[in-house]
């Protein structure tokens, strides 16, 4: 009886510590969130990548355009979570300089982020659609140019100027992403 009494108590701590540790690591959804406009605000890094059809795209061909650089993966269930968002930002903001570019983090790269891309269909105000926004397969090498990154998916807000004015690590709301968003509209 006693190791009944032992390993209920233990399971029960764990579970709390599991719990407050989650809590206490969690990203706050109820603040706004507002661009960094201090100097902490820094020049998005390099970055050469390829698309899907093997062409060498760089971060640099989008500046004069607002640029939202989500790290993600086939696999990351928030990351398909967020992708409907993704696609209807883009379609609501890309004809005001705005886009979302796609860095599929995937350990098979193309071979995994191409068979996703074609089939799957995401709700998107009651319509399916696919990814429709560029969509290039990244590496550890792009993720340490971003200070590194730590989980899926993490985005970055890139300005007109080309400068990183905010980091959204893990999910958040659609609307502080567009909130985020408009301000550098």
């Amino acid at each position: 009886m006693k190791k009944i009494a032992i390993i209920v108590l233990t399971v029960a701590a764990l579970i709390g510590v599991t719990v407050y540790a989650d809590r206490a690591t969690r990203l706050s959804t109820n603040h706004k969130v507002a661009p960094r406009a201090d100097a902490q605000e820094k020049p998005a890094p390099e970055v050469r990548l390829k698309d899907l059809n093997g062409k060498e795209v760089s971060l640099a061909d989008y500046k004069g355009k607002v640029v939202l650089l989500n790290f993600w993966a086939t696999w990351c269930d928030p990351c398909r979570v967020e992708i409907p968002w993704l696609i209807d930002l883009q379609g609501k903001y890309a004809s005001r300089g705005f886009t979302v570019l796609g860095v599929a983090m995937d350990e098979d790269g193309k071979s995994a982020v191409a068979p996703f891309i074609e089939k799957e269909r995401f709700d998107v105000n009651g319509k399916q659609r696919p990814m429709d926004y560029p969509i290039l397969l990244g590496d550890d090498d792009a993720g340490e140019k971003f200070g590194g990154i730590l989980g899926y998916p993490t985005s970055f807000l890139i300005s007109r100027d080309g400068k990183i004015v905010m980091k959204i690590q893990g999910l958040r709301s659609y609307d502080e992403i567009a909130q985020a968003i408009e301000a550098q509209l």
